[in-house]
């Protein structure tokens, strides 16, 4: 079997991304479902993006923070990355930043840290927020990786709701919020909660992961509480994996999204993404591709996912740049030789 060129993978995103634009000024849209215009308050890396967010068993890395982050443990090394994501449909803009560092401790504890802000919709409900994780992960022995994250989000809705009028000396709680004292908006959420997640190598190669979100359970959309499974098969050159996530909050029942990736790093340099994903609340197909370049000491990356509609359109577009501190010399590091593939091809790095 030939593997995928660059070329090619290419070709698809420019189809992807293309056709995302077509079928805006083809089709008679409907309006984008919340929970897909807040993507699940999923903030992702360029290539969780690229794997539909089939990265909980392999993900590591700055990945892990937000899949499971019990892989911040799988490799050694110390990532600083930069991320974006943007969805032209609504103006969802994010940006921010994510650590992980499983080098400088002395008692094999990984832990990260991530940072983002963002806008959705300035031209309606024109909600802004703040989204910062910890976590920390642990390897319990050869095999077993536990990890734990805490998040805070902050979320304040400016625009109006059904319920609102813009000319009106007093909002309506129900649609857009509560107001203080100066008469401003109020946070629609602010809230403390956390992630767990366990990873099982079965082998060196191939393993198990299992990953739950918003623990705490805030019983609504914007912080759903999800409870993931993962398999994953992670070589030097090739990752391949399959995740289902039930969904308890985003919608009037209990929904499952079902995410198949694959990566292939070309030339020791290029990774080669592709993904599908199946959403059962939206009721939508969606699939994903991306690329980049992974050096000594620095990566770029750049990915596109698309609903496969014509009547829901979403494009995700989301890029990372990232700085491989280890790779420096500033860092105490316990192991040597790791190579520049280490977060592209499954966690192998630490052989």
């Amino acid at each position: 079997m030939r593997p995928v060129t660059r070329s090619g993978t290419a070709a698809v995103l420019s189809a992807l991304v293309v056709g995302s634009w077509a079928s805006s000024a083809s089709a008679q849209e409907t309006a984008l479902a919340p929970q897909l215009a807040y993507s699940y308050g999923e903030n992702e890396t360029a290539r969780s993006l690229a794997m539909a967010g089939a990265t909980r068993a392999v993900g590591n890395g700055t990945t892990a923070i937000f899949s499971n982050p019990a892989n911040m443990a799988l490799t050694r090394l110390y990532h600083i990355e930069a991320i974006g994501q943007f969805t032209p449909e609504v103006t969802r803009a994010i940006g921010g930043g994510a650590i992980v560092d499983s080098i400088t401790s002395s008692s094999r504890i990984a832990g990260g840290l991530a940072l983002h802000g963002g806008i959705i919709d300035p031209d309606g409900l024109d909600r802004g927020f703040i989204d910062a994780r910890a976590a920390a992960a642990y390897p319990v022995g050869e095999r077993v990786f536990l990890g734990i994250g805490g998040r805070y989000l902050r979320m304040i809705q400016d625009g109006f709701g059904p319920l609102d009028d813009a000319t009106a000396s007093r909002y309506s709680a129900v649609s857009g919020g509560l107001v203080d004292a100066a008469g401003k908006r109020m946070p629609s959420v602010d809230t403390l909660t956390f992630d767990a997640g366990a990873t099982i190598k079965i082998t060196q190669t191939v393993h198990l992961g299992i990953a739950g979100q918003n623990l705490t359970h805030p019983g609504h959309g914007l912080l759903p509480t999800t409870i993931g499974a993962a398999l994953g098969y992670g070589s030097k050159d090739i990752t391949i994996e399959v995740d289902g996530v039930a969904d308890l909050d985003s919608w009037n029942k209990a929904t499952a999204r079902l995410m198949a990736g694959g990566e292939y790093l070309a030339a020791d340099h290029y990774p080669i993404r592709l993904g599908y994903r199946f959403d059962q609340g939206a009721g939508v197909h969606q699939i994903s591709g991306g690329f980049g370049y992974i050096g000594q000491e620095i990566a770029a990356e750049v990915s596109v996912r698309r609903t496969l509609s014509t009547t829901i359109n979403s494009t995700m577009i989301g890029i990372g740049l990232t700085y491989h501190l280890e790779s420096s010399g500033l860092t105490r590091t316990r192991v040597s030789g790791e190579g520049a593939s280490s977060e592209a091809a499954g966690g192998e790095g630490e052989k």
